[in-house]
Protein backbone atom coordinates (compact mmCIF):
# COMPACT_ATOMS: atom_id res chain seq x y z
CA UNK A 1 0.00 0.00 0.00
CA UNK A 2 2.67 2.59 0.33
CA UNK A 3 2.43 3.29 -3.56
CA UNK A 4 -0.79 4.93 -2.38
CA UNK A 5 -0.68 8.65 -2.55
CA UNK A 6 -3.21 11.23 -0.72
CA UNK A 7 -6.61 10.98 -1.47
CA UNK A 8 -6.36 7.11 -3.12
CA UNK A 9 -5.75 5.97 0.26
CA UNK A 10 -8.83 5.46 2.18
CA UNK A 11 -8.65 6.61 5.76
CA UNK A 12 -10.89 6.53 9.15
CA UNK A 13 -14.03 8.80 8.68
CA UNK A 14 -14.94 8.60 12.72
CA UNK A 15 -18.13 10.53 13.80
CA UNK A 16 -19.81 12.55 11.07
CA UNK A 17 -22.72 11.04 9.68
CA UNK A 18 -21.62 8.73 6.88
CA UNK A 19 -23.06 5.97 4.10
CA UNK A 20 -21.97 3.11 2.56
CA UNK A 21 -21.98 2.54 -0.96
CA UNK A 22 -21.52 -1.33 -1.83
CA UNK A 23 -20.40 -2.61 -5.36
CA UNK A 24 -20.77 -6.25 -6.16
CA UNK A 25 -19.60 -5.52 -9.71
CA UNK A 26 -16.61 -3.03 -9.60
CA UNK A 27 -18.17 -0.61 -11.99
CA UNK A 28 -20.54 1.60 -9.53
CA UNK A 29 -18.17 4.26 -8.36
CA UNK A 30 -18.84 6.56 -10.82
CA UNK A 31 -22.61 6.92 -10.20
CA UNK A 32 -21.97 6.70 -6.05
CA UNK A 33 -20.22 9.69 -6.82
CA UNK A 34 -22.69 11.32 -8.62
CA UNK A 35 -25.09 10.49 -5.84
CA UNK A 36 -23.02 11.88 -3.23
CA UNK A 37 -21.99 14.92 -4.48
CA UNK A 38 -23.29 17.66 -1.87
CA UNK A 39 -25.05 14.96 0.25
CA UNK A 40 -23.54 15.86 3.12
CA UNK A 41 -22.30 12.54 3.99
CA UNK A 42 -18.80 11.47 4.21
CA UNK A 43 -18.63 8.22 1.74
CA UNK A 44 -17.18 4.82 1.87
CA UNK A 45 -16.57 3.64 -1.58
CA UNK A 46 -15.01 0.42 -1.24
CA UNK A 47 -17.05 -1.94 1.20
CA UNK A 48 -18.00 -5.88 0.21
CA UNK A 49 -18.50 -8.06 3.18
CA UNK A 50 -16.82 -11.54 2.91
CA UNK A 51 -19.54 -13.65 2.23
CA UNK A 52 -20.30 -11.23 -0.98
CA UNK A 53 -16.40 -11.43 -1.83
CA UNK A 54 -17.00 -15.27 -1.93
CA UNK A 55 -20.37 -15.03 -3.88
CA UNK A 56 -18.85 -12.84 -6.26
CA UNK A 57 -15.26 -14.56 -6.77
CA UNK A 58 -13.47 -11.09 -5.44
CA UNK A 59 -10.78 -10.59 -3.51
CA UNK A 60 -10.35 -7.79 -1.40
CA UNK A 61 -7.76 -6.03 -3.77
CA UNK A 62 -10.66 -6.44 -6.50
CA UNK A 63 -12.74 -4.30 -4.21
CA UNK A 64 -10.36 -1.73 -3.58
CA UNK A 65 -8.57 -1.06 -6.60
CA UNK A 66 -12.29 -0.98 -8.43
CA UNK A 67 -12.92 1.98 -5.95
CA UNK A 68 -9.50 3.51 -6.58
CA UNK A 69 -9.35 3.35 -10.01
CA UNK A 70 -12.76 5.31 -10.41
CA UNK A 71 -11.73 7.81 -7.86
CA UNK A 72 -8.54 8.82 -9.52
CA UNK A 73 -9.94 8.83 -12.95
CA UNK A 74 -12.64 11.56 -11.42
CA UNK A 75 -9.76 13.45 -9.70
CA UNK A 76 -11.75 12.87 -6.08
CA UNK A 77 -9.81 14.75 -3.37
CA UNK A 78 -12.03 14.36 -0.37
CA UNK A 79 -12.05 11.91 2.57
CA UNK A 80 -13.10 8.24 1.78
CA UNK A 81 -13.30 5.13 3.50
CA UNK A 82 -13.20 1.77 2.82
CA UNK A 83 -15.20 -1.34 4.61
CA UNK A 84 -14.21 -4.65 5.16
CA UNK A 85 -17.74 -6.01 6.45
CA UNK A 86 -19.20 -9.20 8.18
CA UNK A 87 -15.77 -9.82 9.85
CA UNK A 88 -15.92 -13.24 11.63
CA UNK A 89 -12.31 -14.91 12.05
CA UNK A 90 -8.82 -14.09 12.46
CA UNK A 91 -8.02 -14.84 8.99
CA UNK A 92 -10.79 -12.51 7.69
CA UNK A 93 -9.13 -9.31 9.20
CA UNK A 94 -5.80 -9.85 8.13
CA UNK A 95 -6.95 -10.99 4.15
CA UNK A 96 -8.78 -7.38 4.48
CA UNK A 97 -6.26 -5.22 6.22
CA UNK A 98 -3.73 -5.90 4.02
CA UNK A 99 -6.01 -4.66 1.24
CA UNK A 100 -5.84 -1.55 2.73
CA UNK A 101 -9.23 -1.27 4.33
CA UNK A 102 -9.47 0.73 7.84
CA UNK A 103 -13.15 0.08 8.87
CA UNK A 104 -13.56 -3.35 9.99
CA UNK A 105 -17.04 -4.61 10.49
CA UNK A 106 -17.21 -7.27 13.51
CA UNK A 107 -20.00 -9.62 13.02
CA UNK A 108 -20.60 -12.02 16.57
CA UNK A 109 -23.78 -13.63 14.98
CA UNK A 110 -22.33 -17.12 15.46
CA UNK A 111 -22.14 -16.28 19.16
CA UNK A 112 -25.02 -14.75 19.76
CA UNK A 113 -27.89 -17.30 21.43
CA UNK A 114 -31.38 -16.27 20.04
CA UNK A 115 -32.71 -18.68 22.07
CA UNK A 116 -31.96 -17.02 25.26
CA UNK A 117 -35.62 -14.59 24.79
CA UNK A 118 -37.41 -17.68 25.52
CA UNK A 119 -35.31 -19.52 28.18
CA UNK A 120 -36.54 -20.08 31.32
CA UNK A 121 -35.71 -18.66 35.23
CA UNK A 122 -33.40 -22.38 35.87
CA UNK A 123 -31.73 -22.26 32.08
CA UNK A 124 -30.94 -18.37 32.16
CA UNK A 125 -29.41 -18.97 35.59
CA UNK A 126 -27.41 -22.10 34.39
CA UNK A 127 -25.97 -20.67 31.07
CA UNK A 128 -24.86 -17.10 32.90
CA UNK A 129 -23.11 -19.33 35.46
CA UNK A 130 -21.37 -21.13 33.00
CA UNK A 131 -20.24 -18.14 31.44
CA UNK A 132 -19.22 -16.52 34.66
CA UNK A 133 -17.24 -20.01 35.53
CA UNK A 134 -15.59 -19.88 31.94
CA UNK A 135 -14.70 -16.29 32.86
CA UNK A 136 -16.38 -14.42 30.54
CA UNK A 137 -16.13 -11.00 33.03
CA UNK A 138 -13.02 -11.54 33.83
CA UNK A 139 -12.95 -12.10 37.77
CA UNK A 140 -16.48 -10.99 38.47
CA UNK A 141 -19.63 -12.29 37.55
CA UNK A 142 -21.98 -10.55 35.42
CA UNK A 143 -24.34 -10.10 38.61
CA UNK A 144 -21.65 -8.38 40.05
CA UNK A 145 -21.16 -6.04 37.61
CA UNK A 146 -25.13 -4.83 36.60
CA UNK A 147 -27.51 -6.35 38.73
CA UNK A 148 -29.55 -3.26 40.54
CA UNK A 149 -27.28 -0.34 38.87
CA UNK A 150 -29.07 2.33 37.34
CA UNK A 151 -28.29 4.19 33.91
CA UNK A 152 -30.02 7.06 32.66
CA UNK A 153 -30.33 7.33 29.26
CA UNK A 154 -32.17 10.17 27.30
CA UNK A 155 -33.70 11.41 30.46
CA UNK A 156 -34.83 7.61 31.07
CA UNK A 157 -33.81 5.46 34.17
CA UNK A 158 -32.43 2.25 32.26
CA UNK A 159 -32.33 -0.79 35.68
CA UNK A 160 -30.91 -4.22 35.93
CA UNK A 161 -33.36 -6.03 37.60
CA UNK A 162 -32.72 -10.42 37.48
CA UNK A 163 -34.31 -11.71 34.58
CA UNK A 164 -33.38 -8.81 31.95
CA UNK A 165 -30.20 -8.89 32.88
CA UNK A 166 -29.49 -12.66 32.68
CA UNK A 167 -31.74 -12.58 29.04
CA UNK A 168 -28.82 -9.59 27.71
CA UNK A 169 -26.05 -11.87 29.28
CA UNK A 170 -26.84 -15.25 27.67
CA UNK A 171 -28.43 -13.49 24.42
CA UNK A 172 -24.86 -11.38 23.95
CA UNK A 173 -22.12 -12.14 27.05
CA UNK A 174 -19.99 -14.72 24.60
CA UNK A 175 -20.75 -12.46 21.41
CA UNK A 176 -19.56 -9.39 23.38
CA UNK A 177 -16.45 -11.49 24.25
CA UNK A 178 -15.81 -12.28 20.72
CA UNK A 179 -15.80 -8.97 19.80
CA UNK A 180 -12.97 -7.93 22.06
CA UNK A 181 -10.99 -10.95 20.29
CA UNK A 182 -11.42 -10.06 16.58
CA UNK A 183 -11.01 -6.15 18.27
CA UNK A 184 -7.14 -7.53 19.31
CA UNK A 185 -6.73 -9.00 15.62
CA UNK A 186 -7.67 -5.62 14.09
CA UNK A 187 -5.31 -4.38 16.23
CA UNK A 188 -2.49 -6.14 15.36
CA UNK A 189 -3.30 -6.28 11.99
CA UNK A 190 -3.45 -2.81 11.37
CA UNK A 191 0.73 -2.60 13.11
CA UNK A 192 0.21 1.32 13.78
CA UNK A 193 -2.02 2.30 11.07
CA UNK A 194 -5.68 4.22 11.88
CA UNK A 195 -8.88 1.83 11.47
CA UNK A 196 -12.08 2.00 13.04
CA UNK A 197 -14.18 -0.57 14.39
CA UNK A 198 -17.95 -1.37 13.92
CA UNK A 199 -19.49 -4.25 15.39
CA UNK A 200 -23.09 -5.49 13.74
CA UNK A 201 -25.53 -7.56 15.89
CA UNK A 202 -28.14 -6.70 13.59
CA UNK A 203 -28.56 -9.98 11.87
CA UNK A 204 -30.61 -11.76 15.05
CA UNK A 205 -33.58 -13.33 15.23
CA UNK A 206 -35.33 -11.09 17.50
CA UNK A 207 -34.63 -7.21 17.88
CA UNK A 208 -32.15 -5.67 20.31
CA UNK A 209 -33.92 -4.25 23.55
CA UNK A 210 -32.61 -0.80 25.18
CA UNK A 211 -31.08 -2.93 28.12
CA UNK A 212 -29.55 -5.28 25.68
CA UNK A 213 -27.91 -2.45 23.75
CA UNK A 214 -26.81 -0.56 27.09
CA UNK A 215 -25.43 -3.89 28.38
CA UNK A 216 -23.40 -4.59 24.85
CA UNK A 217 -22.05 -0.75 24.75
CA UNK A 218 -21.16 -1.04 28.80
CA UNK A 219 -19.26 -4.73 28.17
CA UNK A 220 -17.43 -2.92 25.13
CA UNK A 221 -16.09 -0.21 27.16
CA UNK A 222 -15.13 -2.20 29.83
CA UNK A 223 -13.45 -4.69 27.79
CA UNK A 224 -11.70 -1.31 25.94
CA UNK A 225 -13.10 -2.22 22.56
CA UNK A 226 -13.72 1.45 21.00
CA UNK A 227 -16.06 1.28 18.02
CA UNK A 228 -16.84 3.86 15.76
CA UNK A 229 -20.61 2.84 15.06
CA UNK A 230 -22.61 -0.29 16.31
CA UNK A 231 -25.72 -2.00 14.40
CA UNK A 232 -28.55 -3.13 16.43
CA UNK A 233 -31.62 -5.33 15.43
CA UNK A 234 -34.23 -2.60 15.47
CA UNK A 235 -37.66 -3.20 15.80
CA UNK A 236 -39.99 -3.73 12.50
CA UNK A 237 -38.63 -5.73 9.19
CA UNK A 238 -35.66 -4.20 7.12
CA UNK A 239 -35.94 -6.91 4.54
CA UNK A 240 -33.46 -6.68 1.80
CA UNK A 241 -34.10 -4.47 -1.57
CA UNK A 242 -37.36 -3.11 -0.05
CA UNK A 243 -38.92 -0.77 1.85
CA UNK A 244 -39.37 -0.79 6.02
CA UNK A 245 -41.80 -2.84 7.14
CA UNK A 246 -43.57 -1.80 10.58
CA UNK A 247 -44.74 1.10 12.73
CA UNK A 248 -42.87 3.65 12.38
CA UNK A 249 -43.93 5.70 15.23
CA UNK A 250 -42.88 3.04 17.69
CA UNK A 251 -39.53 2.59 15.16
CA UNK A 252 -38.51 6.02 16.01
CA UNK A 253 -39.48 5.96 20.08
CA UNK A 254 -36.81 2.92 19.90
CA UNK A 255 -34.29 4.40 17.53
CA UNK A 256 -34.59 7.61 20.20
CA UNK A 257 -33.48 5.50 22.91
CA UNK A 258 -30.47 3.33 20.71
CA UNK A 259 -28.93 6.65 20.17
CA UNK A 260 -29.10 8.07 23.02
CA UNK A 261 -27.08 4.92 24.49
CA UNK A 262 -25.10 5.87 21.32
CA UNK A 263 -24.28 9.52 22.96
CA UNK A 264 -24.07 8.54 26.28
CA UNK A 265 -21.87 5.82 26.18
CA UNK A 266 -20.25 5.57 23.39
CA UNK A 267 -19.90 8.07 21.39
CA UNK A 268 -20.70 6.14 18.46
CA UNK A 269 -22.82 5.97 15.23
CA UNK A 270 -25.86 3.71 14.63
CA UNK A 271 -25.55 1.62 12.09
CA UNK A 272 -28.18 1.23 9.88
CA UNK A 273 -27.56 -2.37 7.88
CA UNK A 274 -29.68 -3.53 5.14
CA UNK A 275 -30.19 0.17 4.98
CA UNK A 276 -31.34 0.17 1.26
CA UNK A 277 -34.88 1.42 -0.11
CA UNK A 278 -35.83 2.23 3.42
CA UNK A 279 -37.28 5.65 1.89
CA UNK A 280 -40.71 5.74 4.61
CA UNK A 281 -37.78 5.60 7.80
CA UNK A 282 -35.32 8.25 6.38
CA UNK A 283 -36.63 11.11 7.71
CA UNK A 284 -37.14 9.39 11.13
CA UNK A 285 -33.30 7.78 11.04
CA UNK A 286 -31.36 11.36 9.60
CA UNK A 287 -33.84 13.21 11.94
CA UNK A 288 -33.12 10.91 15.86
CA UNK A 289 -29.70 10.11 14.49
CA UNK A 290 -27.96 12.99 13.24
CA UNK A 291 -24.75 12.84 12.84
CA UNK A 292 -24.64 9.72 15.02
CA UNK A 293 -25.41 8.10 11.92
CA UNK A 294 -24.15 5.60 9.42
CA UNK A 295 -26.23 3.95 6.96
CA UNK A 296 -24.92 0.66 4.59
CA UNK A 297 -26.37 -0.37 1.01
CA UNK A 298 -25.18 -3.22 -1.33
CA UNK A 299 -27.47 -4.95 -3.23
CA UNK A 300 -29.44 -1.65 -4.15
CA UNK A 301 -26.67 -0.77 -6.25
CA UNK A 302 -26.69 -4.10 -8.12
CA UNK A 303 -30.33 -4.56 -9.07
CA UNK A 304 -29.80 -0.70 -10.80
CA UNK A 305 -26.74 -2.05 -12.75
CA UNK A 306 -29.83 -4.81 -14.06
CA UNK A 307 -32.32 -1.97 -14.93
CA UNK A 308 -29.27 -0.76 -17.17
CA UNK A 309 -29.50 -4.44 -18.91
CA UNK A 310 -33.14 -4.27 -18.64
CA UNK A 311 -33.35 -1.10 -20.38
CA UNK A 312 -29.93 -1.84 -23.37
CA UNK A 313 -30.81 -5.50 -23.74
CA UNK A 314 -34.55 -6.91 -22.90
CA UNK A 315 -33.63 -10.64 -24.08
CA UNK A 316 -30.45 -10.45 -21.62
CA UNK A 317 -32.37 -9.15 -18.96
CA UNK A 318 -34.99 -11.95 -19.61
CA UNK A 319 -32.07 -14.77 -19.44
CA UNK A 320 -31.29 -13.43 -15.86
CA UNK A 321 -34.85 -13.62 -14.42
CA UNK A 322 -35.39 -17.00 -15.79
CA UNK A 323 -32.08 -17.93 -14.50
CA UNK A 324 -32.76 -16.23 -11.01
CA UNK A 325 -36.10 -17.83 -10.75
CA UNK A 326 -34.47 -21.01 -10.88
CA UNK A 327 -31.97 -20.08 -8.60
CA UNK A 328 -34.39 -18.47 -5.59
CA UNK A 329 -34.58 -21.48 -3.61
CA UNK A 330 -31.25 -22.49 -3.11
CA UNK A 331 -29.75 -19.24 -2.61
CA UNK A 332 -32.86 -17.27 -0.62
CA UNK A 333 -31.77 -19.32 2.45
CA UNK A 334 -29.42 -16.91 4.17
CA UNK A 335 -31.54 -14.03 3.78
CA UNK A 336 -34.00 -12.32 5.17
CA UNK A 337 -36.79 -12.00 2.79
CA UNK A 338 -41.05 -11.86 2.44
CA UNK A 339 -41.29 -13.60 -1.06
CA UNK A 340 -41.51 -17.03 -1.15
CA UNK A 341 -40.97 -20.39 -3.52
CA UNK A 342 -45.01 -19.56 -4.38
CA UNK A 343 -44.58 -16.40 -5.69
CA UNK A 344 -41.72 -16.78 -8.19
CA UNK A 345 -43.61 -18.85 -11.00
CA UNK A 346 -46.11 -16.23 -11.25
CA UNK A 347 -43.57 -13.49 -11.44
CA UNK A 348 -41.94 -15.56 -14.15
CA UNK A 349 -44.80 -15.28 -16.07
CA UNK A 350 -44.65 -11.44 -16.66
CA UNK A 351 -44.67 -10.04 -20.31
CA UNK A 352 -41.08 -8.71 -21.56
CA UNK A 353 -42.77 -4.92 -21.08
CA UNK A 354 -43.43 -5.72 -17.58
CA UNK A 355 -40.20 -7.42 -16.52
CA UNK A 356 -38.33 -4.19 -15.74
CA UNK A 357 -41.14 -3.07 -13.25
CA UNK A 358 -42.06 -6.47 -12.02
CA UNK A 359 -38.14 -7.32 -10.69
CA UNK A 360 -36.47 -3.58 -10.37
CA UNK A 361 -40.01 -1.82 -9.22
CA UNK A 362 -42.24 -4.12 -7.29
CA UNK A 363 -40.78 -5.93 -3.90
CA UNK A 364 -41.28 -9.51 -4.63
CA UNK A 365 -39.18 -9.25 -7.97
CA UNK A 366 -36.51 -7.18 -6.25
CA UNK A 367 -36.21 -9.66 -3.29
CA UNK A 368 -35.30 -12.29 -6.17
CA UNK A 369 -33.07 -11.00 -8.08
CA UNK A 370 -31.36 -9.95 -4.90
CA UNK A 371 -30.57 -13.02 -3.32
CA UNK A 372 -29.59 -14.61 -6.18
CA UNK A 373 -26.62 -12.27 -7.40
CA UNK A 374 -24.17 -14.72 -6.09
CA UNK A 375 -24.87 -17.14 -9.00
CA UNK A 376 -25.92 -14.87 -11.55
CA UNK A 377 -22.32 -13.78 -11.07
CA UNK A 378 -20.28 -16.69 -10.97
CA UNK A 379 -22.76 -19.33 -12.54
CA UNK A 380 -24.99 -18.36 -15.07
CA UNK A 381 -24.08 -17.89 -18.84
CA UNK A 382 -26.42 -16.59 -21.63
CA UNK A 383 -28.14 -18.69 -24.28
CA UNK A 384 -25.27 -18.00 -26.54
CA UNK A 385 -22.22 -19.38 -23.73
CA UNK A 386 -21.05 -16.07 -22.25
CA UNK A 387 -20.84 -15.65 -18.74
CA UNK A 388 -23.96 -13.72 -17.34
CA UNK A 389 -21.11 -11.39 -15.92
CA UNK A 390 -19.17 -10.76 -18.88
CA UNK A 391 -22.30 -9.99 -20.60
CA UNK A 392 -23.26 -7.69 -18.03
CA UNK A 393 -19.94 -5.80 -17.53
CA UNK A 394 -19.75 -5.62 -21.58
CA UNK A 395 -23.28 -3.45 -21.24
CA UNK A 396 -22.15 -1.50 -18.34
CA UNK A 397 -18.84 -0.51 -20.02
CA UNK A 398 -20.55 0.44 -23.14
CA UNK A 399 -23.43 2.54 -21.54
CA UNK A 400 -21.62 3.81 -18.85
CA UNK A 401 -23.41 7.06 -18.41
CA UNK A 402 -26.42 5.38 -18.08
CA UNK A 403 -25.09 3.49 -15.64
CA UNK A 404 -24.06 6.27 -13.40
CA UNK A 405 -27.61 7.92 -14.23
CA UNK A 406 -29.79 5.59 -12.64
CA UNK A 407 -27.44 4.87 -9.45
CA UNK A 408 -27.16 8.77 -9.48
CA UNK A 409 -30.87 9.21 -9.14
CA UNK A 410 -31.67 6.00 -7.34
CA UNK A 411 -28.64 6.51 -4.54
CA UNK A 412 -29.50 10.52 -4.41
CA UNK A 413 -32.62 9.48 -3.29
CA UNK A 414 -31.34 7.56 -0.34
CA UNK A 415 -29.51 11.07 0.91
CA UNK A 416 -32.12 13.28 0.11
CA UNK A 417 -34.77 11.46 2.27
CA UNK A 418 -31.92 11.11 4.81
CA UNK A 419 -31.30 14.51 4.37
CA UNK A 420 -35.08 15.51 4.83
CA UNK A 421 -34.62 14.75 8.72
Amino acid sequence: MSNVNGNLRPVPLGLVPSFGYGDRLGLATPGHLAAHKGSGFAPIFAQQSIREMARTDRTPTDVMEAARKALSAAGYSDPWGADADHLKTQEDVEYTAAAGFCFFTIDPSEHVVNQADTMDEAALKEAVASQNKDGIYGGDSVEGLYLGKIYSVGGKDLTFTEEPLLRAAVKYGRAIAHCEKMAGFIHAANAGKLYEIEVSVDETDSPTSALEHLFFALELRRRGVTVVSLAPRFIGEFEKGIDYKGDIKAFEEALKVHVAIAREFGPYKVSVHSGSDKFSIYPVIGRVCQNLLHVKTAGTSYLEALRVVARTDAPLFREIVDYSGGRFGTDKVSYHISVTDDDVPGLLKASNDQLEKVFLDEDKGRQVLHVTFGSVLTKGNTAAGQSFKGAIMDILEKHADLHAEVLEKHLGKHLKQLRAG
